[in-house]
């Protein structure tokens, strides 16, 4: 990690939770604008239309409806609703059946529940459960995001239950975290799909690699052990090193096409998105959408600093 962006990562994720400056953020029409590189809209139609677009150019698509760490269970039950009004919406493009489901939605449990004082976890289990037996009836595919660490152990432990039943539900690891190379081979070996991404919260040096360098070491050796396992891996990366490093796991492993794939921001790299599903391979985007934008927006800035200087710029442009 830079100079640079080891000092404005944490700053940048401090500011994700100031009150004060998201809502300064949220009344600006001009933030409001440039967020719309990351996040196609607020509505179902919004990110539907995205949906048809990403579609069109033989692209997977993961849905994300934004929101985490609701205080109620009133929020957590409109989430629930939300996701289901999503479903529904999906279920009517009638994509053909695929052995790679086209269409996936990401939850986050602190979004469904998981946090609440009382009875979280139960709870986020059981709104997971709704929308996955919602999503099989849909042919879409569910997969369950992480957080930051302190979640983990309820998160996988939610997921496993969720798989006894769904045996297509995915999960997220974060290869910044430790203990990661050891979770990639229990699910490797159960025959889960994993979405692995290299992790954008910000964690202490107890739990997570902070160099850069450390941390894609870590992805590529995680990587390796899901290729070589029996489940699906979801190589989650827009770093050419990771994204150069795939083809030769692949045949190393004798894995086909349709054994994995990658996966990328809505927003980031769209060219490489193309190349990489004109060669034919599978190329999914994940494209969030929901008026709970800015700590998903601020997240994005803090992982490289090119987000931030674009972001800088547009803004500056677009007050002039």
């Amino acid at each position: 990690m830079g100079a640079f962006q080891r000092f404005a990562r944490p700053v940048i994720l401090a500011a994700g939770r100031q009150e004060g400056l998201r809502r300064t953020a949220e009344r600006l029409p001009a933030t409001r604008a440039v967020v719309h590189r990351f996040v196609p809209g607020e509505s179902v139609a919004d990110v539907m239309n995205s949906v048809d677009q990403l579609r069109d150019s033989r692209r997977l698509v993961s849905t994300d409806y934004l929101g985490e760490d609701v205080t109620d269970a009133d929020a957590a039950n409109a989430t629930v609703e939300a996701y289901l009004h999503l479903l529904e919406a999906l279920s009517a493009r009638d994509e053909a059946p695929a052995a790679v489901r086209p269409l996936e939605v990401s939850l986050k449990l602190s979004a469904l529940g998981q946090a609440l004082p009382r009875d979280g976890e139960k709870i986020a289990l059981e709104n997971a459960r709704a929308i996955c037996e919602r999503a099989q009836r849909a042919g879409v595919w569910v997969t369950v995001d992480a957080e930051d660490h302190t979640t983990t152990d309820s998160t996988l432990s939610i997921v496993r239950e969720l798989r006894a039943d769904f045996d297509w539900v995915g999960t997220v690891l974060q290869a910044y975290l430790k203990r990661s190379r050891a979770d990639c081979a229990e699910f490797a070996a159960s025959g889960a799909r994993i979405r692995l991404c290299k992790g954008a919260y910000d964690e202490p040096a107890s739990v997570a690699f902070r160099d850069r360098h450390d941390v894609t070491a870590s992805y590529l050796e995680c990587l390796r052990i899901l290729m070589a396992g029996s489940g699906y891996p979801m190589v989650a990366s827009h770093d050419p090193e990771i994204i150069d490093a795939v083809p030769a796991m692949v045949r190393e492993n004798g894995r086909s096409a349709d054994d994995f794939e990658y996966q990328m921001l809505y927003g980031i790299r769209d060219a490489e998105q193309r190349r990489l599903a004109d060669e034919d391979s599978h190329v999914r985007v994940y494209v969030p959408f929901g008026t709970q934008w800015y700590g998903y927006f601020v997240r994005r800035l803090a992982e490289r600093p090119a987000n931030l200087t674009f972001f800088l710029r547009a803004l500056a442009e677009r007050r002039r």
